[in-house]
C-alpha cells in the first residue's frame, strides 16, 4: 500500500506540473485546478508513503517519477527535444533510483 501511495504521489506531482503548463499557456481555471489538486494530493500521498518507506528512498522515487514522466510528456505533448543524450540522462535517473533502492534494502 505504501509503495502504491508513493507511485500515486509521483504521478500527482506530474498533474501539478501539467497545471503549471496550462496556467502558463493561458488556461487559468483549469491550470489552477490541476495545480492545486496535483500538488496537494502529491504531498498528502508522499507523507502517507513515508510512514513505511525511508525518507531518502521515498523522496528519490517521488522526484524521479515527477522528473521522468514530466520530461517524457514534454517530449510527446509539447515537442520538447528528443535527442539521444537527453533520453540517456532520463535513463540514468531511472537507473539511479533503482540502484539506490537495491543498496538500501
Amino acid at each position: 500500500m505504501y509503495w502504491l501511495a508513493l507511485l500515486a504521489s509521483g504521478l500527482m506531482e506530474v498533474v501539478g506540473v501539467m497545471g503549471m503548463e496550462k496556467l502558463n499557456r493561458g488556461s487559468r481555471p483549469l491550470g489552477l485546478g490541476l495545480l492545486a489538486l496535483g500538488f496537494g494530493s502529491s504531498l498528502l500521498l508522499i507523507s502517507l508513503a513515508m510512514r513505511a518507506i525511508p525518507l531518502g528512498i521515498a523522496y528519490a522515487v517521488f522526484t524521479a517519477i515527477g522528473t521522468v514522466v514530466s520530461a517524457l510528456l514534454g517530449m510527446t505533448l509539447w515537442n520538447e527535444p528528443r535527442d539521444p543524450v537527453r533520453v540517456g540522462w532520463i535513463a540514468l535517473i531511472i537507473a539511479s533510483v533503482v540502484g539506490l533502492k537495491l543498496v538500501s534494502g
